[in-house]
């Protein structure tokens, strides 16, 4: 399908394929809706705090009810109509998809609009990249002017070079950066080392499939020795705290050597 036009954003991305139509009558949380026609709609490329919905294990992140109702006053009772730009459905039988608002005026591209507002963060799959760059700036802007989430130090952009802090967010979804020390290949993989003491220091680590992602987009991970980058995903411990990227749009390059 063609770009549509967005409010939200100057343009939207291209290249994604014409998907279902519905009404929405039911909000889930801050990036999860209920259609007229029965689909369940995760909004791709967005993720908003997380509410447990009563499910064992699970705490509401802060400010889940805020994004919950951000995203009401965008969609709810509202006409709106889906576009997919890589795997259509989750394991739940959820639709992953672009959601677009349509009706009187412009098409309102609703993953770009909760960003503009700061109550989602970006967030992409191996399986599930397109539009990364026009919502990971819509996303910049609202972190620059703290609007939303960015005021609550939950969300905080984590530094690199103190891991003992990220130790304490195992588990959790993180923004991390710093400079890489060293980039390195091991044993089929390309490791990002942000201090000197491996087993200790936090480390981003991009596997075999990863880096054939990363081949496909013309980036050489074991070129980013002394570059300062942003990256993002979840947080998990071995040698230390780490966070594994397995497509390219999981870094941001900040600033090269």
């Amino acid at each position: 399908m063609a770009a549509i036009p967005v409010m939200a954003t100057a343009s939207a991305c291209e290249g994604l394929r014409d998907g279902p139509k519905g009404v929405v009558t039911e909000i889930v949380d801050g990036d999860t809706v209920l259609l007229d026609n029965g689909l369940v709609v995760r909004l791709v490329g967005i993720q908003a705090p997380r509410l447990a919905l009563g499910r064992e294990g699970f705490d509401d992140w802060p400010m889940g009810d805020e994004a919950k109702a951000a995203l009401a006053a965008i969609v709810l009772k509202k006409p709106i109509v889906l576009a997919y730009g890589g795997a259509e459905t989750d394991r739940y039988g959820r639709s992953l998809a672009q959601v677009f608002v349509t009706g009187e005026g412009e098409p309102v591209w609703v993953q770009a609009a909760m960003l503009k507002v700061g109550m989602a963060r970006a967030y992409s799959f191996a399986d599930n990249r397109t539009c990364m760059p026009e919502l990971l700036a819509a996303e910049g802007r609202a972190r620059l002017e703290r609007l939303g989430i960015w005021g609550d130090s939950f969300y905080s952009v984590r530094r690199a070079d103190r891991p003992a802090a990220l130790l304490e967010r195992e588990g959790h979804y993180e923004l991390v950066e710093g400079r890489v020390l060293l980039a390195e290949a091991s044993q089929g993989a390309v490791f990002l080392n942000f201090g000197r003491v491996w087993k200790e220091d936090f480390t981003a680590v991009i596997d075999r499939g990863g880096l054939k992602l990363f081949a496909e987009a013309g980036v050489d991970p074991t070129k980013l020795g002394g570059a300062l980058v942003r990256v993002r995903g979840w947080v998990d411990i071995k040698d230390g705290p780490r966070i594994e990227l397995t497509h390219p749009e999981q870094i941001e390059i900040l600033a090269t050597p």
